[in-house]
């Protein structure tokens, strides 16, 4: 495009939204440009809209000007999947941010709801909670202030065994035909009128009555099958991943290759639950009770939630300042932090100034007293590893009967069961350690070269679950972060790599020992820009994008129109 056909689609952007929501200056998109962890790019302008129907307008305008299109919600993926990445792409990109697109819908008394663009699991959740029913997820690694939509798009899976990966066959969204033309698809099973405008409209306000509510369709609102196939540890296969054909429907696992306007979600009963807290020096006895609790328990437990002794050493030290924050402030308030941060550093960049504010943070909260309960550090002087179990009160006494059993026969480990404030600090501290391996870089850069992080689904029947590197590799490494998903074989593995060492080629080398393990990657996270898209992938977001208009490259798939190489 020569600069007055971009200034003239500027111009019109700037018409729908307003001038001060089209963003141009590289200090203003700074914080949509870059992933949380991995990748960056350069955009034409980020565009902000208000209502639905200037998100449709901006879309029109977009695609009549023939520029790449990247929807972006929260921007909290760990995989660079809604920002651009690299300068190579053959149109100008307009990125689309959802974040003012705010809207929760509560229907079917309470055991459905819709939710819009900029709908975030915190405000859901806040939302339920007078109902006493809860959304898909909960705060979990990485969905501290993450949008609903994007944990569908991107097939999040969370932490809650019962319920699987975020799933639904019942949305709302936009898609470039092969002709071409943009066309709003209702797949939502809500009557909402005949024409786009009206449609938006309408679904923005909540003008819909419980007769415009259609409840007998076949399509579902979450994964109705996922409890069986998590209790099924004998099977040679992982019981999630993103490539997962039974898990990829229209908006469901799109990543970004369609505009989606709003999803609609079955929600759950809020369980009365009791956390126990299981440390152990042996690999055996994590999994003798992973099976034991998936295959002889009533009911599935509640989560499960691994941490190794390095994870939790250094999700301690580098990642207390957001636990302590989440703890004073909330989980609502993190990406007002987040963009307050990255708004100081982008300043301080300027002058070449990098990692000043993560310097003073971790001098502030080294000062403070330790924030981790003394039983759990007391485990985790005693052992290596650690679990952290959540399980619904009626079973608890089960539960502790058997633990209490098994360790009497196996003197590798104990357990005990947690009070309220253990449990609740347990998770938090599981989940602020996945954002601590960016800290330690961070602060680190003299001798750090990047984080290879990795999101992998083990086989369900893998008994020798922990990863055993070639010494050649160990050597490149100053630090491996384990933590996951354990009932479920998922893990997230952090890897703190040395000054000089190519981060790309190694995690090339992990993919290879990964394969001939049985692995699926990534389990949860989606590809983005980091990952491969294997072939059922790579088939779904070819037929949602048959131009290959929308969030283009992702999977390391073509950034070229009509996906042509």
């Amino acid at each position: 495009m020569v600069d007055q056909d971009l200034n003239r689609t500027l111009q019109q952007l700037q018409d729908i939204v307003g001038t001060q929501y089209v963003l141009t200056d590289d200090t203003q998109t700074r914080l949509y440009r870059q992933g949380r962890r991995y990748g960056s790019g350069q955009v034409l302008a980020v565009v902000i809209p208000a209502t639905l129907l200037e998100q449709w307008q901006v879309l029109q305008v977009a695609v009549a000007a023939d520029c790449i299109v990247i929807m972006q919600a929260a921007n909290t993926g760990l995989t660079g999947g809604s920002t651009p990445f690299g300068d190579d792409y053959d149109r100008p990109v307009i990125l689309i941010s959802t974040r003012r697109l705010v809207g929760v819908h509560i229907i079917n008394e309470g055991k459905q709801v819709v939710c819009l663009p900029g709908a975030t699991l915190d405000v859901l959740e806040r939302k339920l909670s007078p109902l006493n029913r809860e959304p898909h997820s909960v705060i979990g690694s990485s969905c501290i202030g993450a949008s609903v939509l994007g944990g569908v798009c991107n097939n999040s899976g969370g932490a809650l065994v019962r319920r699987g990966p975020a799933y639904t066959e019942l949305a709302l969204y936009a898609r470039v035909n092969a002709a071409g033309q943009l066309e709003l698809i209702n797949h939502l099973g809500i009557d909402l009128g005949q024409t786009p405008e009206e449609i938006l409209k309408r679904l923005q306000t909540g003008q819909y009555q419980a007769a415009d509510i259609q409840n007998n369709s076949t399509c579902c609102a979450s994964d109705q099958h996922y409890g069986h196939d998590v209790r099924q540890v004998d099977e040679h296969s992982p019981a999630r991943f993103n490539a997962d054909p039974k898990r990829l429907f229209e908006a469901s696992g799109s990543a970004g290759k369609v505009c989606v306007f709003a999803v609609r979600l079955d929600t759950f009963e809020k369980i009365p639950s009791q956390v126990f807290y299981v440390g152990s020096n042996s690999i055996d006895d994590l999994t003798e009770i992973r099976r034991y609790l998936l295959t002889e328990l009533e009911r599935l437990p509640i989560a499960g939630e691994y941490v190794h002794r390095v994870a939790y050493d250094i999700g301690a030290k580098y990642g207390k300042d957001s636990f302590l924050f989440i703890e004073k402030f909330g989980t609502a308030n993190v990406p007002k932090a987040f963009a307050f941060k990255d708004k100081i550093d982008g300043f301080l960049e300027r002058f070449k100034i990098r990692g000043l504010t993560d310097h003073i943070l971790q001098a502030v909260t080294a000062v403070l007293p330790n924030h981790l309960p003394k039983r759990m550090n007391q485990f985790r002087d005693l052992y290596e590893h650690h679990l952290v179990l959540r399980i619904e009160d009626q079973d608890v006494a089960t539960v502790a009967a058997f633990l209490t059993q098994y360790f009497a026969q196996n003197r590798t480990g104990d357990a005990f069961l947690c009070d309220a404030d253990e449990g609740r600090k347990a998770f938090l501290h599981r989940f602020a350690i996945a954002g601590a391996a960016i800290r330690y870089r961070d602060t680190h850069r003299h001798e750090v070269e990047d984080i290879v992080a990795l999101d992998i689904a083990l086989r369900r029947d893998d008994r020798d679950w922990m990863e055993k590197l070639p010494q050649s590799m160990n050597d490149a490494i100053i630090h491996k972060l384990y933590y996951g998903h354990f009932l479920c074989h998922v893990f997230h593995q952090d890897y703190i790599v040395k000054k000089g060492v190519d981060p790309l080629a190694m995690e090339h080398q992990m993919w290879k020992l990964l394969d001939q393990r049985g692995a699926q990657y990534p389990a949860e996270h989606n590809v983005g820009h980091l990952y491969v898209a294997k072939p059922a992938l790579q088939q779904h977001y070819q037929k949602l994008d048959p131009t290959n208009s929308f969030n283009v490259g992702i999977g390391h798939t073509s950034k070229r129109r009509y996906w042509s190489s």
